[in-house]
């Protein structure tokens, strides 16, 4: 059974600028750099006008897992994530997002919605993971769903703070 993950992200700054940002490898780059973790990678990028498509790997040290996960994948977990930015259109943009762990049966998915708000822009996300794990995968899912919005709120400050330095 799956887990939902609700998020929202407020930011000052309108939704052109957010977008601007979001759709900038250079932005990418940068945040994978500041809150990816050791060893995170950027993989592929493919930008359009005003969309992006981005691929990039990250790790969790095996010492930063719960026992329940490390019982059944040793190791760091290696986690493959995409987003996708489409273009503005009426002064909102849609995205999507995945992640997979190798070596464990289950994955996160979800759409991404970039709207204004009164005096900046938000982002909801609506997101679901599930691991398909007989008796233990909800643990597991609360697990990763806990991790995700902490990660999500990490990403999020350092947005709004890239945004405020870089236009």
């Amino acid at each position: 059974m799956a887990r939902s993950i609700p998020h929202s992200a407020s930011y000052p700054q309108p939704v052109d600028q957010v977008h601007r940002a979001l759709t900038s490898e250079r932005y990418w780059r940068d945040r994978l750099a500041e809150v990816g973790g050791e060893g995170a990678e950027l993989g592929h990028v493919v930008t359009g006008e005003g969309t992006i498509d981005v691929e990039m790997a990250q790790a969790i040290p095996a010492e930063h897992l719960p026992p329940i996960v490390s019982k059944i994948r040793p190791g760091d977990l290696i986690i493959t994530r995409t987003e996708t930015w489409g273009a503005l259109d009426g002064g909102r943009a849609t995205g999507t997002f995945s992640a997979r762990v190798d070596g464990l049966p289950g994955e996160v998915t979800g759409t991404l919605t970039l709207a204004p708000t009164g005096t900046g822009a938000a982002i909801t996300l609506d997101g679901r993971v599930e691991v398909k794990l007989p008796l233990i995968g909800g643990k597991i899912e609360a697990v990763i769903a806990e991790q995700v919005v902490e990660l999500l709120d990490a990403e999020h400050g350092f947005t709004e703070g890239w945004i405020a330095a870089n236009g």
